[in-house]
């Protein structure tokens, strides 16, 4: 499939930018944390609205209206002694979850880590205080500092979960349940994790985790709704720690992806496959954004990722599914930071989001025309 872009840049002339007022400029994101690319999020308004997680804070920014071109932000979210790193989740009703790592001190100046999440109901509205979901080693506040960021999902009864590392190298879980109470910590069990956790959900509401070790994707699913998770099939592999995604790809279905930690490449995989698929040359680096959506009328999967050789964002899109078609990376936009994301607006236009080198967010969306022809990036 063709994918074609313009490289030019545009400052959005008719919605002036408001800056962090701690700094007066936009901060950049911190690179010594895992990348994600789940931050471009659309409300059930149609409005889309972007997040970064910076020091003290999570900076916002939301269409004035659906499919643009205007934007509102950044708006500073306060949230002190958080981690900059974030894992997003939204379900059915629109809710969006923003779930990180919280580092504080008590009053004897004891060390504390927490996951704490905060809920935000509605596209540009106010988010609620950070609440607190604990740690698996509430006893231990060495082994608290020493857990992974959290991944999140929603699942279908509109309750959150989240997940982390634990010290062993496996993964610990807590699920919030619909009188707004959670449940314990669970031990997942689970070895040799070397970077970020995946929690996604299937079609038919059944979640399915996907974690990194040096040679393998360990894999976590549910036989039905509601019970425990099991291991599952691993996944022989060598991905890229900061690397894994996932994406719906059919009824009941998800297909993983990550970067080879030798090559750079991606490669996908799913439980009917012999053996993992590489989709394209070339390196990459960081998660692969994904989106699933029609194409003049065909079944797609659109990736987006940050070139290794050039910092740029790169861009393709195959069949959904087919694999064996193998797909062609097309370069796009300025060097970026991070990982790019993606997203369907309020039109039904693809959207790719990144953000640049200055911090600054940058956004181009799909030409009215025939194929995946992007418009020229705008500087927001």
């Amino acid at each position: 499939m063709t994918v074609w872009s313009a490289r030019r840049s545009r400052r959005t002339e008719d919605v002036p930018s408001r800056r962090s007022a701690a700094s007066g400029a936009t901060p950049l994101p911190d690179a010594s944390l895992p990348a994600t690319t789940d931050w471009l999020v659309r409300g059930k308004d149609g409005r889309l609205t972007a997040y970064a997680p910076v020091e003290g804070a999570v900076l916002r920014w939301t269409e004035q209206h659906p499919g643009g071109p205007g934007w509102t932000g950044p708006e500073t979210i306060p949230a002190p002694g958080i981690d900059p790193h974030l894992s997003i989740a939204q379900g059915a009703d629109g809710y969006v979850h923003l779930v990180a790592l919280r580092r504080t001190r008590l009053a004897d100046g004891t060390p504390a880590t927490d996951v704490v999440f905060a809920l935000q109901y509605q596209s540009g509205l106010a988010v609620r205080d950070w609440a607190v979901v604990g740690n698996p080693y509430p006893n231990d506040p060495e082994l608290a500092g020493r857990i992974g960021p959290p991944a999140a999902v929603v699942d279908s009864e509109g309750s959150l979960h989240v997940f982390v590392r634990n010290v062993g190298g496996g993964i610990c879980g807590r699920a919030s349940v619909p009188s707004g109470k959670w449940n314990k910590w669970a031990d997942l069990k689970g070895s040799g994790i070397t970077g970020p956790i995946r929690a996604s959900i299937t079609s038919e509401g059944l979640m399915e985790l996907v974690a990194p070790t040096e040679d393998h994707v360990l894999r976590w699913t549910q036989e039905t709704k509601g019970v425990k998770f099991v291991r599952a099939e691993d996944v022989p592999a060598r991905p890229e720690a900061g690397s894994l995604s996932s994406e719906r790809t059919g009824p009941g279905r998800l297909t993983h992806y990550w970067h080879d930690a030798e090559e750079g490449t991606v490669h996908a995989w799913r439980p009917s496959d012999k053996a993992p698929s590489a989709l394209g040359s070339g390196a990459g680096t960081g998660p692969v954004a994904l989106l699933r959506t029609a194409v003049d009328g065909h079944d797609c999967t659109i990736m987006a990722r940050r070139d290794a050789a050039t910092g740029r964002p790169a861009l393709a899109a195959y069949p959904t599914e087919d694999e064996a078609l193998g797909a062609t990376w097309t370069l796009t936009g300025e060097p970026c930071v991070g990982a790019p994301a993606l997203a369907v607006d309020g039109r039904g236009r693809v959207v790719m989001a990144a953000f640049g080198t200055d911090g600054t967010l940058r956004v181009t969306r799909q030409k009215p025309e025939p194929g995946l022809a992007l418009e020229a990036w705008q500087r927001v």
